[in-house]
């Protein structure tokens, strides 16, 4: 799973996010919302499902797994932590898409933070600051 906040759910903002993060020749399933018209352009397979929001939208089979995940996220980050600020959430979802994908090797996960935790230099508040607008 991919996690990232856009600026909003524009048709330039999603292009922009393709480009970045989707590689070519993937299948994108959405349902239909306007500015998912970016993956109507070759290197992307794009299927729709118009589903008008509602309940039918959430029993769509097609969304099965994306309603999965989606309510996972929204609990992981509720349970988590006390308030929620829009600055924080790339850190937020960038903490529930390690755990996400790494979730089938539960055991290498202590030891791969002590790893990292071991490698990163001290790092001043300043520069963590500075992450916050790039994530």
């Amino acid at each position: 799973v991919q996690l990232r906040r856009v600026s909003g759910f524009t048709l330039a903002e999603i292009r922009r996010y393709a480009q970045q993060a989707i590689a070519p020749g993937s299948q994108v399933i959405s349902d239909g919302l306007g500015c998912f018209r970016a993956f109507d352009i070759p290197p992307y397979v794009h299927e729709r499902h118009i589903t008008g929001g509602g309940r039918a939208s959430v029993e769509n089979p097609a969304f099965n797994w994306v309603n999965t995940l989606l309510g996972n996220v929204k609990n992981a980050i509720t349970g988590t932590y006390h308030a929620i600020r829009g600055q924080h959430a790339p850190r937020y979802l960038a903490e529930f898409e390690y755990r996400f994908n790494r979730r089938y090797d539960l055991k290498a996960m202590i030891p791969r933070f002590l790893t990292v935790a071991a490698r990163t230099p001290p790092m001043p508040y300043r520069f963590l600051k500075l992450a916050e607008s790039y994530a």
